[in-house]
């Protein structure tokens, strides 16, 4: 590697999201971690924790697509993202 590029690897590597994730997130390549980002933002911004356990999300029309199901667990969303990313 030269000196002063720095790796485009694991959460830092641009990836694709698919239409369900990008009504979110929007359609450009972006690393893994922004991904994240946004879809917290979408979370906090329509009040989509559970207010009795903070660790819940629960799903609107959009996330569902997403998760396959009314709610997961912030744990979780992770493992469904990886399947709505190339």
């Amino acid at each position: 590697m030269a000196k002063g590029t720095a790796a485009r690897g694991g959460l830092a590597r641009p990836v694709t999201p698919s239409a369900d994730l990008a009504a979110i997130t929007g359609t450009a390549a972006l690393p893994r971690s922004e991904v994240v980002s946004k879809m917290w933002e979408y979370i906090k911004k329509n009040n989509l924790q559970n207010p009795a356990n903070k660790r819940e999300i629960l799903a609107d029309d959009k996330l569902r697509k997403i998760f396959g199901k009314d709610s997961v667990s912030m744990f979780e969303m992770n493992k469904h993202l990886s399947n709505h990313l190339s």
